[in-house]
């Protein structure tokens, strides 16, 4: 397992050692003794989740507030997304400001996204299976969202708009300026 860090402070990207021969491949998705020894964080992860999506559907920015505030561990089994992470952190100097990058079922790279920020990502290929470890369970009461083309966060999401498949949740989240006034 090899740490990189990225420009927001705690978001990191996970490299792992993948092991291969004519059979086929393995790896160690997740070590919490490994990822304490690298990072520092002694994460315990409580809820894993899976999706299955089409090209062009973007699930996102989501986060959940307070108590039930969750850091993720993320990676696609199937397929390929662009992977998106907003500093959310009151008081954070990268507050407001995104991360993404493409997570593909072949690179077998992982993104880890803190608590305090919004999560979302989108399809890119014909079909993808996400799948993400949380630290934290699901509180619906607890749910946040932030609106996924805000132009003062400029998230590029790699697709034409008219290609992107929403919930109609997603289509009605506040602005990063929104969600700053109820802080």
């Amino acid at each position: 397992m090899r740490i990189e860090e990225t420009p927001l402070k705690g978001c990191l990207i996970i490299h792992d050692d993948v092991f291969g021969d004519d059979r086929g491949g393995f790896f160690e998705s997740f070590n919490r003794q490994t990822f304490f020894k690298l990072t520092g964080l002694d994460v315990d992860f409580v809820q894993d989740n899976q999706s299955s999506s089409v090209k062009g559907v973007l699930r996102g920015m989501h986060f959940q507030k307070g108590d039930a505030a969750q850091a993720k561990l993320v990676r696609v089994l199937h397929g390929s997304v662009y992977d998106v992470a907003v500093d959310l952190r009151k008081g954070s100097p990268t507050f407001g400001q995104h991360f993404g990058i493409e997570l593909s079922a072949t690179s077998k790279t992982q993104l880890f996204v803190p608590r305090g920020f919004a999560h979302g990502f989108i399809v890119l290929s014909e079909k993808a299976v996400f799948f993400y470890k949380c630290d934290n369970y699901y509180n619906k009461s607890a749910e946040g969202g932030l609106m996924y083309n805000d132009p003062q966060v400029g998230i590029d999401w790699k697709l034409k708009d008219e290609e992107l498949i929403l919930s109609e949740k997603d289509k009605v989240n506040p602005t990063l300026q929104e969600f700053i006034e109820t802080l």
